[in-house]
C-alpha cells in the first residue's frame, strides 16, 4: 500500500466571491485544498477554525476584518500562519500584521507566484537556529 501524500488545507476568508474562487482554483492547481469563507464571523462560526493549516485573509472586509480574526485566534490560542491580502495599501495595517504573526502582506492584484509562495512560507518555515552534530 502506497503512502498518501497529505495535502495541505487553507482557509481563504474574503468577502468578495470571485476573490475567493480565484484563490481556490489557484491553489487546486498547486496540490492544495481550500475551503471558502465570506466573512470572518462564517469562519469562526464553521466548526472547523483547527483544520486550516494556513488562512488567507483579506484586510478589509465587512463585520470582522482580517486582523480582527487575527488578533481573536490569538487570544484563543489558536494561532494560524496567516498570508493577508488586501486592496487598500496601508503601511501602518501593514505594519501592525506582521507584528502580530503574518507571514505575508500582499496587495492585491497579487501575482499567483506572490501567493503561492507566501503560502508555501507559511507551511514551511525556514528552521530556527543551527543544527549541531
Amino acid at each position: 500500500m502506497k503512502d498518501q501524500e497529505i495535502v495541505a488545507l487553507i482557509g481563504v476568508v474574503d468577502d468578495d466571491e470571485s476573490v475567493r474562487e480565484s484563490i481556490s482554483s489557484l491553489l487546486r492547481s498547486a496540490g492544495y485544498q481550500s475551503v471558502l469563507f465570506p466573512s470572518a464571523e462564517a469562519f469562526l462560526a464553521s466548526g472547523i477554525v483547527e483544520q486550516p493549516d494556513c488562512l488567507v485573509l483579506d484586510v478589509k472586509m465587512p463585520g470582522l476584518s482580517g486582523l480582527e480574526l487575527q488578533q481573536r485566534l490569538f487570544e484563543v490560542k489558536r494561532p494560524k500562519p496567516i498570508v493577508f491580502v488586501t486592496g487598500h495599501a496601508d503601511d501602518e495595517v501593514r505594519g501592525k500584521a506582521l507584528k502580530q504573526g503574518a507571514v505575508a502582506f500582499l496587495n492585491k492584484p497579487f501575482s499567483d507566484e506572490d501567493l503561492l509562495g507566501a503560502i508555501n512560507s507559511a507551511l514551511h518555515p525556514p528552521r530556527q537556529g543551527i543544527d549541531r552534530i
